[in-house]
């Protein structure tokens, strides 16, 4: 199972000319934005090495990135703020961010894919498919262009907030995330509407998945 371009096929084949994957990164995360891209491809594209972003190391995915963008048709980029996330709410901002990824791309697409969970309201003809990272070579590419882009804005951040790590930890809840917040509290990059960072907060912070470990220790070897 890998993201070989063959759902864009059959789309293209449909009459669907223009395909457009998107894919969000730090949905989980306790602190930076969220990031949605979306990409379209040509139909022909070729990218050796696509796969799903959670499974390539940092350098993988950067030179990825510089492939993506020198190949597709189109690239969107949408970011969300702690505190839009914390005003609207994390499954709000999530959906609207994958929503205006797509409408952002230029050209429009005539066809969307979104991974995992259907979207509401999107400005085209729209398919969810599970796992769709690992499957759909625009989805694939979209979760690359959206991890690349938040984890160079994570080492940004690190350097405005060292006592966070938020180059190593890219914004989730590891142990020593969990401890600076604890002993010197949020920063104003934080969610205050998670559970453990905001007096107030409520939403349950994903726990990171063994592929997000590997990812991480990874990005610290790059």
């Amino acid at each position: 199972m890998r993201p070989d371009g063959f759902i864009e096929r059959q789309l293209h084949e449909q009459g669907f000319s223009l395909v457009g994957g998107t894919d969000e990164v730090g949905r989980g995360a306790l602190a930076g934005p969220l990031v949605a891209a979306a990409v379209i491809l040509p139909v022909d594209a070729d990218l050796e090495g696509l796969r799903d972003s959670k499974l390539m190391t940092a350098k993988a995915r950067e030179r990825m990135a510089a492939s993506i963008r020198e190949h597709a048709v189109a690239i969107s980029i949408v970011r969300v703020t702690p505190q839009v996330i914390d005003r609207r709410g994390l499954h709000k901002s999530n959906i609207r961010a994958l929503r205006a990824a797509i409408a952002r791309l230029d050209p429009r697409p005539s066809y969307a894919l979104t991974d995992g969970f259907p979207v509401s309201r999107m400005p085209v003809p729209a398919l969810s498919i599970k796992k769709g990272d690992r499957v759909s070579a625009t989805v694939a590419a979209a979760s690359i262009v959206a991890k690349v882009f938040r984890d160079r804005a994570m080492r940004r951040l690190h350097r405005r907030y060292p006592a966070f790590g938020f180059a190593r930890n890219k914004g989730y809840g590891t142990a020593e995330h969990w401890r600076a917040l604890r002993d010197v509290g949020p920063s104003p990059v934080h969610r205050m509407s998670f559970k453990g960072v905001g007096r107030d907060g409520t939403i349950v912070a994903e726990s990171l998945e063994d592929w997000e470990e590997e990812a991480l220790v990874a990005d610290g070897e790059s």
